[in-house]
C-alpha cells in the first residue's frame, strides 16, 4: 500500500490516469482507476509517510471525484424545497464516521446505492476530528474515495457537526475562541465541507431572567460565525448552516426559545452581512444525550424522547422561518422501533454516531486481543476521567471513542475478512436506518433540488513541483 514520494503517485498508473500541468486529470481507464488505484490513494491520504504525500493523495482523490461525478455539495437546495413544503415525509440521516472510516463509508454508500438514497450526510464534529485524528481534508478524501470505489455518482453531502464554543474558554477570551472556530470553518470549507452546524448552545445561560437574555450570547455568536461562513463560501455554493438552541443532554427546548433565537439571530445577521441566507435547520433538545446513558453493566438506559416537542419545533421552523425543520441529536442508541417517529414528526435531520462505533467494537469478528489492547490503553491513559462509582464497563464505554485516533492505523490494518464482516453488518444497519427514515428513492429528488457545483481545489505545492519535474524529458 505504501508509496515513497509524490512522484510515485504521479508515475504509478500512467496507463490509467495522468495529471496535467494545469491541474486537470485525464483518465485512460476510469474503471481500473476505481478498482485498483483508489484504495492506494485513500491509504496514502490517511497514512502517507509525510505531509506532501498525504496532501497529494487527497488532492488526486478529490479531483478525480469531480471528473467521475462524485461532487461534494451543499444540501441547501433540498432543505429550501422542504422549507417551501415541496417535499417531505423523510428525515435525513447524518452519519458520524469515527473509525475504520474507509470501510464504514463504503458500507454507507453500498446501502445508499442499493436503496437509491441520495438524502444522507457524512459528518464529523469538531471534537471528533481531533480525537479520531481525521483532519477535514483527510475525511473528505476518504468519503469521496469510498464513493468512487463503490460507483456512486451525484452530490455527496459532507458536514461539520457541532462547531462548538467551549464555554470556559469563551468566558476567558471570547475573541480567541471565536477565531479558533472561524479557522476551523475555513479549513473545512477549503476541504469540501459545504454543510456546517454552528453550535454555540453551550453559551446559553439559563440562570438569566427571560428567554432572550438566556439565549443572547448564543444568537449573537451564531450570527457572527454565520456571517463569517457566508464571507468565505465558494462561488456558486450556499453552505447549509444549522444553529442550536439547546445543548444536548440538558433541558428540553421550547417554541419560545426557538422563535426568540431565530428572530434575534436573523436581525443580528442582517446587521453583520446584509440580508444574506440564514439557517437551513435548527438543532433542539428533546431528551437525548450523546452516546446514551450508560448503566453500570455497560448497557444503555432507555431514553424518553419528547416527540410532541420535536414535532412542534419542526413545524415552527418550517412555517415561520422556511427552514427544513428541527434536528435531533444523540439518537443512534434508540430502540429500533423509535426511528420511524422522526419521520412522523417531520424532523429534518437526525444525527447518528455512537451505535456505529458500538457495532464495530462489539462485532463478533473484532479480534478480542486488539480490543483488550485498546481497553488497557484506555485504563492507563484516561484513568483521571473515571468518575467515582463508575464500573469498568461504564468507564470503557464512555472513553473508547478516544482510542480511535491512537489506534486508527491498527484498525485499518485489521484482516480483510474482519473488516468485510464489520462492513457488511454496518451496511445492513445503514440500510435499516435509511428504510425507517424514508430516504430510499431520494437520489432523484436530490439531483433535482441540489446544485452540484464542482469546486476545483488548488494543486498542493509539492504536487505542483512534481508535475513540473515530471513534464520534463521522460
Amino acid at each position: 500500500m505504501n508509496t515513497r514520494s509524490v512522484l510515485d503517485l504521479l508515475h504509478r498508473d500512467r496507463a490509467v490516469y495522468e495529471i496535467t500541468n494545469g491541474g486537470g486529470m485525464v483518465f485512460k481507464n476510469p474503471q481500473k482507476f476505481v478498482n485498483q488505484t483508489v484504495d492506494l490513494l485513500v491509504w496514502n491520504a490517511a497514512f502517507g509517510e509525510n505531509a506532501e504525500v498525504r496532501s497529494a493523495a487527497r488532492w488526486i482523490i478529490r479531483r478525480a471525484g469531480l471528473e467521475l461525478g462524485v461532487i461534494p455539495a451543499s444540501i441547501q437546495g433540498l432543505y429550501d424545497a422542504r422549507g417551501r413544503k415541496e417535499c417531505g415525509g423523510f428525515t435525513v440521516p447524518a452519519l458520524n464516521v469515527r473509525g475504520l472510516s474507509y470501510d464504514i463509508a463504503r458500507a454507507v454508500i453500498r446501502a445508499a446505492l442499493r436503496l437509491k438514497a441520495g438524502a444522507f450526510i457524512f459528518e464529523l464534529a469538531r471534537s471528533e476530528s481531533n480525537y479520531t485524528d481525521q483532519r477535514p481534508a483527510e475525511f473528505v478524501a476518504v468519503t469521496v474515495g469510498a464513493a468512487l470505489r463503490e460507483g456512486f455518482e451525484g452530490p455527496l453531502f459532507i458536514q461539520g457537526d457541532h462547531f462548538q464554543a467551549n464555554a470556559k474558554k469563551f468566558a476567558q477570551d471570547p475573541e480567541s475562541e471565536l477565531q479558533a472556530i472561524r479557522d476551523f470553518c475555513q479549513e473545512c470549507i477549503a476541504a469540501g465541507y459545504y454543510n456546517i452546524d454552528i453550535d454555540t448552545s453551550t453559551l446559553v445561560d439559563l440562570a438569566k431572567t427571560g428567554v432572550r437574555e438566556q439565549q443572547r450570547v448564543n444568537f449573537e455568536t451564531s450570527a457572527k460565525l454565520a456571517a463569517y461562513v457566508r464571507s468565505i463560501e465558494p462561488k456558486g455554493i450556499t453552505v447549509s448552516l444549522g444553529g442550536e438552541i439547546g445543548e444536548v443532554g440538558k433541558q428540553n427546548s421550547t417554541v419560545e426559545e426557538l422563535t426568540t433565537y431565530m428572530d434575534a439571530f436573523l436581525a443580528a445577521l442582517a446587521k453583520l452581512s446584509g440580508r444574506k441566507k440564514g439557517l437551513s435547520k435548527i438543532s433542539v433538545q428533546t431528551g437525548t444525550t450523546h452516546g446514551g446513558l450508560v448503566l453500570p453493566d455497560g448497557s444503555i438506559a432507555q431514553v424518553a424522547i419528547d416527540f410532541a416537542t420535536l414535532r412542534a419545533l419542526s413545524a415552527v421552523a418550517r412555517d415561520r422561518y422556511g427552514m427544513a425543520g428541527a434536528v435531533q441529536h444523540g439518537a443512534s442508541t434508540l430502540p429500533a422501533d423509535a426511528f420511524h417517529k422522526f419521520v412522523e414528526c417531520e424532523a429534518a435531520e437526525v444525527h447518528l454516531a455512537t451505535e456505529f462505533q458500538n457495532l464495530m467494537y462489539e462485532n463478533p469478528a473484532f479480534p478480542p486481543e486488539v480490543k483488550e489492547e485498546i481497553y488497557r490503553f484506555l485504563r492507563r491513559t484516561f484513568a483521571d476521567e473515571r468518575k467515582p462509582g463508575d464500573s469498568d464497563e461504564q468507564f470503557i464505554y464512555k472513553t473508547r471513542k478516544k482510542a480511535l485516533g491512537p489506534f486508527k492505523k491498527r484498525l485499518w490494518e485489521l484482516p480483510a475478512d474482519v473488516r468485510a464482516r464489520i462492513g457488511q453488518d454496518l451496511e445492513n444497519k445503514f440500510a435499516f436506518l435509511f428504510e425507517r427514515l424514508h430516504v430510499p428513492r431520494t437520489a432523484e429528488l436530490v439531483r433535482k433540488t441540489v446544485a452540484a457545483v464542482p469546486v476545483i481545489p488548488p494543486v498542493p505545492p509539492a504536487l505542483s513541483a512534481a508535475l513540473q519535474k515530471a513534464s520534463g524529458p521522460r
